[in-house]
């Protein structure tokens, strides 16, 4: 028997396949939702009890997602991963993209899986995790946006943060099949430079919080120091080519 939770969220997802009557022009308009098939036969993962629709859309991907709280970092310690942390939106079309480009992808959600502890934040839900990693994505990279991807310690220090990462490196940007790899390596042998890079941003995202003002030259050159060791200038993202 289909779990009542599952009904309900196949149920939903059927209701958005409509018939619009375009009044205009006397003719119908049909809107498919590709993808419904995608809930069928696999296991719902924590987000299917989350009272965020959007959370919920995420139930039936392959990633083990977990929202925000304590079970999801507990697990981070005691696995010794780092936490990937991805906010989104229901209306957010790029959300969508790298949904339906990398996180219901078996091979990319193996990846997520086995280097990280995933976390899923609904920004409508939760503004204030929002916010705060929104910030660290705009003094770690100068731009903002959604999806907004952080990655960070099990202490929630981060130390990497983007915004839409395709499945495969294009247009400058480093893909997620080849990010995990390179984020893996450096938190497997060059630790103390990773946590130097969270610590020295963390204490930026302080700075800038708690006096409301940006934070010094020698937070900066520090922060430089600590992230380029292992940050990939000609494509962007951890390792060396």
């Amino acid at each position: 028997m289909i779990e009542t939770g599952r009904k309900l969220l196949i149920f939903k997802e059927a209701l958005r396949l409509i018939l619009v009557k375009d009044f205009t022009r006397g003719s119908f308009l049909v809107f498919v939702v590709v993808g419904l098939d995608d809930f069928r036969g696999s296991k719902p993962n924590r987000l299917a009890s989350e009272r965020s629709v959007y959370l919920r859309r995420h139930a039936y991907n392959p990633v083990d997602w977990y929202p925000w709280g304590d079970e999801a970092f507990r697990k981070a310690k005691k696995e010794d991963k780092p936490v990937f942390l991805s906010v989104g939106y229901s209306t957010c079309h790029w959300c969508h993209v790298m949904e339906r480009e990398s996180f219901q992808d078996p091979e990319v959600a193996k990846m997520l899986n086995e280097a990280f502890v995933c976390v899923k934040v609904d920004r409508e839900e939760r503004p204030d995790i929002d916010a705060v990693y929104m910030k660290v994505c705009q003094a770690m990279t100068g731009v903002g946006g959604w999806p907004l991807t952080v990655i960070m310690t099990p202490d929630k220090k981060p130390f990497f943060a983007a915004t839409y990462i395709p499945r495969e490196s294009r247009f400058g940007i480093m893909g997620l099949r080849e990010l995990v790899p390179r984020i893996l390596e450096a938190w497997r042998n060059r630790r103390r430079e990773v946590e130097e890079a969270a610590d020295v941003a963390t204490s930026m995202l302080s700075v800038k919080l708690h006096a409301g003002e940006a934070p010094g030259d020698d937070a900066l050159h520090r922060a430089y120091e600590a992230l380029s060791s292992f940050f990939d200038e000609r494509v962007g993202g951890f390792g060396y080519a």
